[in-house]
């Protein structure tokens, strides 16, 4: 697809197999992959083999130590992407992809939660949606951890910002299957494409 971007959502180790392990982690992982070899094929490898040509961004939950979606801060979730832990990391098999400028940090705020990723900023202080229209990018393709929260969340925020949303299904993972199924149906309806 032409004049389009990926934007892997919380591929951190906390939500593969940590504090906060989702359902389908391995098999998004997998089909996170996938995409990205179907995607890239046919394009330019760099001198580290990674093909540049096709933008990949990588959203990342990147919390302070007392966040305030943090249990014992009064939130819903266990301790979770602690800046500097591991749980934080991007899980490995996706290090090849990862470019500093094309990465995107949320939920560094204490007092605020930020599930979307959109408004995320990457370390020149660029916002998601500013590095994606100075790509001139109008197709997103959305996949990552967890379906009902984060990658919802951006996915809306994109669809409502003008972009045309694809999710790709085979790249998800999830908290609650029921929450992951009703997730599907409510972004359907709202017009983003589920591929």
């Amino acid at each position: 697809m032409k004049d389009s971007a990926l934007v892997v959502v919380d591929m951190l180790y906390d939500f593969i197999d940590g504090t906060m392990a989702c359902q389908g982690a391995e098999g998004a992982i997998e089909g996170t992959l996938k995409a990205i070899e179907k995607l890239t094929s046919g394009t330019d490898a760099d001198e580290t083999g990674v093909h540049s040509t096709y933008p990949i961004l990588f959203v990342r939950d990147h919390h302070p130590e007392k966040h305030c979606s943090f249990a014992e801060q009064g939130g819903p979730w266990p301790p979770h992407c602690v800046q500097g832990t591991h749980g934080a990391d991007v899980h490995e098999s996706l290090l090849p992809y990862v470019k500093e400028d094309l990465t995107f940090f949320k939920g560094e705020d204490p007092a605020k939660e930020q599930y979307s990723g959109f408004e995320g900023v990457n370390p020149a202080g660029q916002s998601l949606c500013e590095v994606l229209r100075l790509l001139d990018v109008q197709n997103v393709l959305v996949c990552g951890i967890a379906t009902e929260f984060c990658v919802r969340n951006t996915a809306e925020d994109l669809a409502k910002n003008g972009f045309e949303v694809y999710v790709l299904q085979d790249a998800l993972a999830w908290v609650d299957a029921a929450g992951h199924v009703e997730a599907l149906k409510a972004m359907d309806e709202e017009g983003i494409h589920l591929i």
